[in-house]
């Protein structure tokens, strides 16, 4: 999209999927809530249920199509004070925006109730395939149309037409599975309400990821301009490429948490945090160093031209913003696999909220920089720690001072690599792919040597090397 239309409809693409984002506020905490509802009579045999379940979730899925589309339509009036300066030549933004709109209204209707089996059964390996063939034909389809035609609204069609295919796909492999589950029935009063409570409860959880993941980019888009939006955007899905493939080491490694929080004591489930705080604070801490010394590098490589990308501070605060998600998924983690909905629900409100409040404030005078720090900070010094009080107050009952001085250890340990990392490879003479590479290696000689060096006294080392092995015979 960047070499054949141009970078502006990269942030036209990016606003239109943040704007959806905060519209499908609808459907946060449904899709867990039934799923979560599902294991029991899954476990029981129990077809009647399971197929009341299915009618709930329907009737849910139509009713939350229903409110995306007409807050969709609601928000149409705005939706030009959304973009700062001109929409590229030949382009329609409402038309643009109710294509979009379409593909996330469709994929509420058309069969979407019918994934929550599969989710259920533990059979995510068929959602997966699905999707990976889908989004191949149409990842392939949108890159022949750029090339032929260098047409946005064609990308967009494309993008209607395999959502709707994915729907469809799913369902009819959903029914293959599970032929005799089908919506029908109806579920007692005792359990629909025990159900909509966990959905109040996961609401302000979702609600405030997609506040902290979506404003961000419509923060921008307002105050900075499309352009701008698009250069952010770059560097932000490289930064979430890293953090899909460190969220494969957590499902790998934190595979036990729920049953050991039930069948352990408090203080051998205290040691195993600690355990996977060293063991992500290693790895994001690694992935730190190679963010700092690469992303320009590599943007250089993948974008020809200084023009279209951030500054050096703007790095600086991507990779801290990286590592404070990080360490605070882990907490995520252990909080979801205790249960502690209620007691946690305004936590991501109030965060998300902080951050918007200075988001729009600082972007205004710093840029890019002040909606990378409002988001460090109300993560850092709001919502990390708030977490950090409920889960030692109502899983681990002890005080949370030594696991906050180990946080600060890690912090410092962390910035001490990157700065001997950073200072090291600015030595380094070479451009394009062999600086790369030259930087690459320095990167994971010198943080590992750091970090173990000043890890291998910890308690939690030995622990650390065994799950690593371990990981390592898995893969």
């Amino acid at each position: 999209m960047i070499y054949y239309l141009g970078i502006e409809y990269v942030g036209l693409n990016s606003l239109f999927v943040a704007i959806l984002q905060v519209l499908n506020l609808a459907e946060l905490g449904v899709g867990s809530a039934m799923v979560f509802s599902m294991y029991k009579p899954i476990a029981e045999g129990d077809s009647e249920t399971i197929c009341a379940l299915m009618q709930l979730y329907k009737r849910y899925y139509r009713l939350i199509g229903f409110v995306v589309l007409s807050l969709g339509l609601l928000l149409t009036p705005f939706l030009r004070y959304l973009v700062k300066g001109d929409v590229p030549d030949g382009l329609n933004l409402y038309v643009l925006y109710f294509l979009n709109l379409g593909a996330t209204v469709l994929s509420y209707w058309l069969f979407a109730y019918k994934n929550c089996l599969l989710t259920a059964h533990q059979r995510s390996d068929l959602t997966s395939k699905v999707g990976i063939v889908i989004s191949t034909a149409e990842y392939m389809l949108q890159f022949v149309t750029l090339i032929a035609f260098r047409n946005y609204y064609f990308f967009l069609i494309i993008k209607m037409l395999m959502q709707i295919a994915r729907n469809i796909v799913t369902s009819v492999v959903s029914g293959k599975q599970y032929p005799d589950y089908f919506p029908g029935g109806q579920l007692s009063k005792e359990k629909s309400t025990a159900i909509n409570q966990k959905v109040k409860d996961l609401f302000t959880a979702k609600l405030g990821g997609v506040i902290v993941n979506s404003v961000d980019s419509i923060v921008i888009s307002a105050f900075l301009g499309l352009s701008t939006l698009a250069i952010y955007n770059n560097y932000y899905y490289i930064l979430s490429s890293v953090v899909g493939f460190i969220a494969i080491i957590f499902s790998s490694c934190l595979a036990g948490i729920g049953n050991s929080l039930v069948t352990e004591t408090s203080e051998k489930n205290y040691k195993d945090f600690c355990t996977f705080t060293l063991l992500i604070a290693w790895l994001a801490g690694f992935c730190s160093c190679c963010l700092l010394c690469l992303y320009q590098p590599f943007m250089l490589v993948w974008l020809k031209d200084t023009a279209v990308m951030l500054g050096m501070k703007e790095v600086v605060w991507l990779v801290s913003y990286f590592f404070v998600f990080e360490m605070v998924s882990l907490m995520i983690q252990y909080k979801d696999a205790a249960g502690i909905w209620h007691e946690d629900r305004f936590r991501p409100l109030v965060t998300a909220l902080s951050n918007l409040a200075i988001n729009i404030i600082l972007v205004q005078y710093i840029g890019v920089v002040g909606v990378l720090l409002s988001t460090v900070i109300s993560f850092a010094f709001i919502g990390m720690p708030w977490l950090i009080h409920n889960i030692f107050k109502l899983l681990f009952h002890r005080s949370p001072a030594d696991y906050i001085k180990r946080l600060f250890c890690y912090v410092l340990v962390t910035l001490v690599a990157c700065v001997l990392c950073y200072f090291t490879c600015s030595y380094v003479p070479w451009d394009g792919w062999i600086g790369i590479i030259v930087k690459s290696t320095i990167c994971v000689v010198i943080s590992n040597i750091v970090f173990t060096i000043v890890y291998c006294r910890m308690d939690e080392f030995e622990h650390v090397k065994v799950l690593f092995l371990r990981l390592i015979k898995k893969g």
